[in-house]
């Protein structure tokens, strides 16, 4: 079934009528609707666009949309699209089976930063032994793991990749949940895994139940998306990366309404950047042997919001500061006062990126007496201002 709507009522000055535009991107997945929000966000601030939406799922046949007068189209490029590259209007890729699509345009996920950011993740809770799992047939997963790995190997630690049976049949769920437990066995403990995204990381938990392996305890799960109903739901709830789709799909819209005005198609490429990750109990502990400097770190994540200085975090320990500076920098690889920084910021990134307080309210909830204050304080470590920051990685 075709939907259609008319995205804004807005009139359109100087044309004779709103731009047809047609959407194949899933609903199903935070992914696409991401995506769908940004197109819609730009929609009514240039619109009206009148959108035609296919609302099955994307091995679905395309509809008769030859008959809807379509000026250009946003897609995934799932099997049924094949008749759209033969039409010559303007079409952009939302990545999902191919690492490139020119000379069309495509909206490309940062795998790079992706997997920089998870490997950070998990040394920032001193893990040892890592792990990825994703799905084989899928460039991006393919390169969210290369990414990861080549993160870690940087800071002199090796990835077990779990590799998918080729036979189709056995990647059926039943057929390959026990696998990936017998996988999981095998791998040294604690361990810091990382999945392809959020589905990916409810299946490694599923199966790290049936291993009797516990979650964070013995194997921290990270996902990617921060697809909240699929993390909420999951026992226990799943940390994951956000990624900026809403930012995306507006600049992909936008990149459409130039090339519906005649820009040519030459291969243009959108990122998609990962923002913060949303930590929950799936990856909510620390996987560090000392104990003064477990029980400082805890300290430091427990209290983002104060103006806790070197000296409370040291009283939040049994050794002097001197010891404690040595033994946190040995255990990882940064200061007391690096990390102290490190969690506020990161704190502050959150109330950006995952709310829609105002300036002076992020200031006030982080311990900062002002706008002013914070503001110096966030670009110094940055590099950037706070309306920069959530200008770019945006809050819906």
């Amino acid at each position: 079934m075709v939907e259609r709507t008319l995205a804004s009522d807005a009139a359109r000055p100087g044309a004779e009528r709103a731009p047809s535009v047609f959407l194949f991107v899933e609903t199903s997945r935070e992914f696409g609707r991401g995506l769908l929000h940004g197109i819609a966000r730009y929609s009514r601030l240039h619109g009206p666009w009148r959108v035609y939406r296919q609302s099955a799922g994307l091995e679905s046949p395309l509809p008769q949309w030859r008959d809807l007068k379509i000026d250009g189209a946003i897609v995934r490029d799932g099997n049924m699209v094949g008749d759209l590259l033969k039409s010559g209007m303007p079409l952009i890729f939302a990545q999902h089976t191919r690492e490139s699509y020119a000379p069309y345009p495509a909206i490309i996920t940062d795998s790079a930063e992706i997997g920089a950011m998870a490997a950070a993740h998990f040394l920032d809770r001193g893990f040892e032994h890592f792990a990825y799992c994703g799905l084989d047939e899928f460039v991006w997963s393919r390169l969210r793991g290369q990414h990861f790995g080549e993160r870690l190997e940087r800071s002199g630690y090796e990835v077990d990749v779990y590799r998918q049976p080729k036979a189709r049949a056995k990647r059926v769920w039943k057929s390959e949940q026990p696998l990936i437990a017998e996988w999981l066995e095998s791998l040294p403990k604690p361990l810091a895994l990382m999945c392809c995204n959020d589905d990916r990381a409810l299946q490694v938990i599923e199966a790290c139940k049936l291993a009797d392996l516990y979650v964070p305890d013995q194997v921290a799960v990270l996902g990617v998306d921060n697809d909240v109903l699929i993390c909420d739901l999951a026992d226990p709830p799943i940390s994951s990366i956000a990624l900026n789709t809403e930012g995306a799909g507006h600049e992909a819209a936008q990149l459409l309404e130039q090339l519906m005005s005649g820009e040519p198609m030459a291969g243009q490429q959108i990122r998609v950047q990962p923002t913060h990750i949303a930590t929950r109990m799936s990856t909510d502990m620390l996987a560090v042997a000392d104990v003064e400097v477990a029980a400082a770190v805890r300290f430091v994540r427990q209290n983002p919001n104060r103006m806790i200085q070197v000296n409370d975090v040291v009283e939040a320990t049994n050794v002097s500061r001197r010891v404690l500076e040595k033994r946190f920098k040995a255990t990882l690889h940064r200061s007391v006062y690096q990390e102290i920084r490190r969690v506020r910021v990161n704190y502050i990134i959150g109330l950006l990126v995952g709310t829609d307080m105002s300036i002076t309210e992020i200031a006030l909830k982080s311990g900062f007496d002002g706008v002013e204050h914070i503001s110096r304080y966030f670009r110094k470590e940055t590099g950037t201002s706070l309306r920069e920051y959530r200008k770019r990685h945006g809050s819906r």
